[in-house]
């Protein structure tokens, strides 16, 4: 009998077992790509216990929207997402043309051909944050008042770079309040809320700071965006140490201010008639989940009783 020895891919030899890799049976079921997986009971009822823990911190008149996966390619061009991260893009494709076209395509693949070669993009695009379909709905609207404009929103998001890092996946949650309005009160509004946000991850348990930070433009003229935004403090992380203290952090929360770069893309005007300036902090929602297993460990029982009082958990459920 011959039996072929199989080595390891390049990929898999060269990448050693993470920290997190234990919880991955616990929270996880694999589905065939990096960063993408179906996710247990266990794991949702804690998503959803710290969904709820941040809509009881959501402030007044903050109007509430849910969106889909995806969201108008045109819309997102207009935000100028394409030109700072293009690398990170997931775009929409279909089998378009006649039935012929189609059939041929189709035939191709029943043949062992590649039927990707007739797909052509669509007009949508995967969602890369929760926050970018709002601000064409609020030009609709005409001016901003006085007191700005608050939003709740919340989607399914796609970036693209597959990664086995359970702290990094391509499909992902994020749930973010946005304001919109002059720019002393957006400042106020990030400023407020980045304490009130360490003071909600604090009550958690989990072990955190918050630091400058910048996002990942894409290359060279990139590079200069990063530098610039660190300069002006535009980019706040909320850091959780899921590893050793030697490896890089975690971020769990943002808290970003966008000047007037929306206000000016999308002609949102505040109560002066300026360019509004514009701010979201966003809780990544499945890090935020997967911290809190890594810090108190898979067993939702043996969670200090306090954290499980915050979360709502029945009493027949703590130690």
């Amino acid at each position: 009998m011959n039996v072929a020895i199989l080595s390891p891919s390049p990929d898999t030899a060269s990448e050693p077992a993470d920290q997190l890799d234990h919880l991955a049976d616990t929270l996880f079921h694999r589905m065939g790509a990096d960063g993408v997986y179906a996710r247990t009971a266990l794991y949702e009822d804690v998503v959803e216990r710290l969904a709820a823990l941040i809509t009881r911190h959501r402030e007044p008149d903050t109007e509430v929207m849910r969106f889909p996966p995806v969201m108008s390619r045109a819309q997102l061009e207009k935000s100028g997402y394409l030109k700072s991260f293009p690398n990170l893009l997931g775009c929409v494709c279909g089998l378009h043309g006649t039935e012929s076209e189609i059939n041929a395509a189709v035939s191709r693949f029943d043949a062992g051909g590649d039927w990707t070669k007739s797909l052509s993009p669509a007009d949508l695009v995967l969602s890369p944050a929760a926050c970018y379909p709002v601000y064409p709905i609020a030009a609709s609207r005409g001016p901003v008042p006085a007191n700005g404009w608050r939003f709740d929103v919340a989607a399914d998001c796609f970036r693209r770079e597959p990664s086995r890092l359970l702290d990094r996946l391509q499909s992902f949650r994020m749930r973010e309040f946005v304001y919109i309005g002059s720019p002393d009160r957006v400042s106020a509004f990030r400023e407020r809320w980045m304490e009130r946000a360490h003071g909600i991850a604090c009550d958690l348990g989990l072990m955190c700071a918050i630091d400058y930070a910048n996002d990942p433009f894409f290359g060279r003229v990139g590079q200069m965006k990063a530098v610039s935004q660190k300069q002006q403090a535009l980019k706040f992380e909320l850091l959780v140490p899921l590893r050793s203290e030697e490896e890089k952090p975690t971020a769990c929360m943002s808290f970003n201010y966008h000047l007037d770069h929306f206000g000016v893309a999308w002609g949102i005007r505040d109560a002066d008639g300026a360019p509004a300036h514009t701010a979201c902090v966003a809780f990544g929602m499945d890090r935020l989940a997967v911290a809190m297993f890594q810090t108190h460990g898979r067993d939702v029982s043996r969670w200090p009783a306090a954290v499980m009082n915050l979360l709502g958990f029945p009493p027949g459920d703590r130690p």
